[in-house]
């Protein structure tokens, strides 16, 4: 799922880590990010969001589909 609509990046950050799978970020280049690591998070989120003019083209993959939706709740949500 793409990501959007996501204005408080702590608490995206608290609902990826009440995930019980895994939840990854595929950045445009192709790398996967693990989302529950958090030097993963610090190091991509924290530069992708601080430019709130645009969020670059990127993708979240979470393989538990209880966690697709808790994730796609929140976006919808903001």
């Amino acid at each position: 799922m793409k990501i959007r609509n996501i204005r408080d990046v702590d608490q995206f950050l608290k609902v990826v880590e009440s995930c019980k799978g895994s939840v990854e970020l595929v950045t445009g280049e192709g790398d996967r990010l693990n989302l529950k690591s958090k030097l993963c998070q610090y190091i991509s989120l924290a530069s992708i969001f601080s430019n709130s003019e645009k969020i670059p083209n990127l993708e979240i993959i979470a393989l538990e589909p209880e966690d697709r939706d808790k994730l796609l709740r929140f976006m919808e949500n903001g």
